[in-house]
C-alpha cells in the first residue's frame, strides 16, 4: 500500500505532500523493522519509541509516524496521538479484518478466559472455524501462538485478525482487559457481541478507584456503536446479578441480553446441583429450556456458562448445540485444574488472584471437601497493595490451613508483600513461607486422606517474576513433583 493511500485514512495529522513510498509492513518495535516498513513511535511507560526512529530507518523503515520531530532521512508524519493513529493505520493496512469476522469480546474481572473458551467450543460444535485471543494464547483454528498481554496492542490485534480472515475463520472471541480499553488498544475492533462477566476489586494500582475501573470496562459497551443495523445487529450481554450492569445498560445502544441466577433475566440457571464431579442445572431462555450437564464445578462457572450461552444464542447458535458442547468440555488450563498422581487427597490449581475469585473458589471447595482445606496463596508485586490483607482474610476465613507465599514479587521484596498480607490477619492462624516451591511442598506433605489443597494465583502461568528475572515456574509441575517425592519418602 502506498504511504499517501494509507495516510488518507488518518484525518488528524500534519499535512504531508512529500515522497510516496510503498509500505510493506507497519512496526512499533524498531528491532522488527524490515525494508519498506512504516515505523510508529510509541511512548511507553519505560521506553519512548521516538528514541529508536534512527535505528528503525537503519533497518529499512521508509517513513515514520511520530508525535514530535525526529531527525531521520525519510518522511516523518506528525500526529497528536501515535497510539490512536496506529489503531487507524493498522485497521486500514490489514483491510479492516474485523468487518469480515463475527467478533465477540468478553470483559470483566473474573471469568474471561473460561467464558471465551466455552464460546470457542460452542462454535466449534456448531461447525464454525474459530479464532481466540486471550490470557493463555492466541489460537487460529487448531494452531496456537504465545501472547504477551491478555489483549495485545492494536497493531498486533489487527495483524492477528487479518491472519484469521486469511485462514477462513468465521467467529473470533477475545478477552478484553480494562487496561486495553483504557489505553485504546481495541480501537477499530468492530465487535458484534460484548460480554460482561463481573466486576470486583482488581487493578487499582492502575485505575486508582473502583469507579474508574468500572468506567474502563464500560468502554467496551459504549464502543459497540450507536447505529442500528438490521443486517448486523449488536448485542450487549450483561450479568444481571452484578450491579455494574445497570451502568453498562445506559452506556450502550446495542440490544441487551441479560443473564443471572438471582435476578430475573433473559437467560437463567435454575435448580443448580453441584457435586465434586460436575454440575447439573436447568437453563431457561425466553423461548425454551434444557438440562445442562457439565464437568465444570462451582457457582462461578454457572455464570460463565450463562454468559457463553447468551453470547452464542445472540450469534444464532441453537440451545441444543450449546448444551451438547458444554457437556463435552473437560476444563480450561489453570482454572480449577486438578493435579492427579493417584494420591488420596485433592490438589487444585487455579488462577484466582483477586479477593472475589479466591472466595468463589474456596467456597466451591467447601461444598465438597470431606476434611481439611489448605490454600497456598500470594499477591503480586508492583500491583494493588490494598487487596493483600483482604486476600489473606479470605484465605484464613475459608481454609483450615492458610499458607502465604510469593506470587510474582517483581521489584518488591517478597517479605514485604507477605507483611502486607499478614497485617490483615494478625492474631489468627496462618503459615508464611516465602519460597513458593517450599510452600507447595509444605501443603502437600501435610495433607491427609480426603484433604483438599488449593494452589491459587498463578494457574496456567509457567513463570515467576523475581526482580528483573523471569524464571520457569509451573504450580502444576511443582505439585506433581512434591506428590511423587512424598510417595517415595513414605
Amino acid at each position: 500500500m502506498k504511504l499517501q493511500t494509507l495516510l488518507s485514512y488518518l484525518h488528524d495529522f500534519t499535512i504531508y505532500s512529500g515522497e510516496n513510498p510503498t509500505i510493506t509492513s507497519i512496526e512499533m518495535d524498531s528491532r522488527k523493522v524490515t525494508k519498506g516498513a512504516l515505523f510508529i513511535c510509541i511512548k511507553g511507560f519505560t521506553v519512548d519509541g521516538h528514541a529508536f526512529a534512527s535505528q528503525a530507518v537503519a533497518n529499512g523503515a521508509v517513513a515514520v509516524i511520530a508525535e514530535r520531530y525526529v531527525n531521520v532521512p525519510v518522511p516523518v508524519i506528525l500526529v497528536r496521538d501515535s497510539k490512536r493513529a496506529m489503531a487507524v493505520l493498522a485497521d486500514a493496512f490489514y483491510g479492516q479484518p474485523t468487518h469480515k469476522l463475527h467478533l465477540i469480546g468478553v470483559t470483566g474481572t473474573n471469568g474471561k478466559t473460561t467464558t471465551t473458551h466455552l464460546i470457542e467450543q460452542i462454535f466449534r460444535k456448531a461447525k464454525k472455524k474459530t479464532g481466540l485471543i486471550g490470557t493463555l494464547y492466541t489460537k487460529i483454528g487448531d494452531e496456537t501462538y504465545e501472547v504477551q498481554n491478555t489483549t495485545p496492542e492494536s497493531l498486533v490485534l489487527q495483524k492477528t485478525f487479518k491472519q484469521m480472515v486469511d485462514a477462513g475463520v468465521d467467529v473470533a472471541m477475545m478477552e478484553v482487559s480494562s487496561h486495553a480499553l483504557h489505553m485504546g488498544r481495541v480501537h477499530g475492533c468492530d465487535y458484534d457481541v460484548a460480554v460482561f462477566t463481573n466486576l470486583t476489586q482488581d487493578h487499582l494500582d492502575y485505575h486508582q478507584t473502583m469507579e474508574e475501573y468500572r468506567l474502563a470496562k464500560g468502554l467496551l459497551f459504549a464502543q459497540l456503536g450507536n447505529r442500528f443495523d438490521h443486517t448486523r445487529p449488536k448485542f450487549a450481554v450483561l450479568n444481571n446479578d452484578d450491579s455494574s450492569s445497570e451502568q453498562y445498560k445506559r452506556m450502550t445502544a446495542a440490544t441487551i441480553i441479560t443473564y443471572g441466577i438471582e435476578t430475573e433475566s433473559d437467560i437463567m440457571a435454575k435448580a443448580i446441583d453441584i457435586t465434586p464431579s460436575g454440575m447439573v442445572f436447568t437453563i431457561v431462555t425466553p423461548t425454551e429450556e434444557a438440562q445442562m450437564q457439565t464437568k465444570l464445578i462451582g457457582r462461578f462457572n454457572v455464570y460463565n456458562i450463562l454468559a457463553a450461552t447468551a453470547a452464542s444464542l445472540a450469534s444464532g447458535v441453537s440451545l441444543s448445540t450449546i448444551v451438547e458442547a458444554i457437556g463435552e468440555i473437560q476444563g480450561v488450563p489453570g482454572r480449577f485444574e486438578t493435579v492427579d498422581e493417584g494420591q488420596n487427597f485433592t490438589v487444585i490449581v487455579d488462577y484466582a488472584h483477586t479477593p472475589d475469585s479466591l472466595e468463589n473458589v474456596l467456597k466451591t471447595i467447601r461444598e465438597f471437601a470431606k476434611r481439611n482445606v489448605y490454600v497456598v496463596v500470594g499477591c503480586g508485586g508492583d500491583r494493588d497493595r490494598t487487596k493483600r490483607p483482604i486476600m489473606a482474610q479470605i484465605a484464613v476465613q475459608y481454609a483450615d490451613v492458610a499458607i502465604f507465599t510469593s506470587d510474582n514479587p517483581r521489584s518488591e521484596q517478597p517479605e514485604a508483600i507477605l507483611q502486607d498480607m499478614e497485617d490483615g490477619v494478625r492474631g489468627q492462624s496462618y503459615v508464611s513461607i516465602v519460597d513458593r516451591k517450599e510452600a507447595i511442598r509444605y501443603a502437600i506433605h501435610q495433607a491427609q486422606a480426603g484433604d483438599v489443597i488449593l494452589i491459587a494465583g498463578k494457574g496456567h502461568e509457567t513463570y515467576q517474576i523475581i526482580g528483573e528475572q523471569v524464571l520457569h515456574f509451573d504450580d502444576r509441575l511443582v505439585a506433581r513433583e512434591a506428590i511423587k517425592e512424598r510417595e517415595v519418602s513414605c
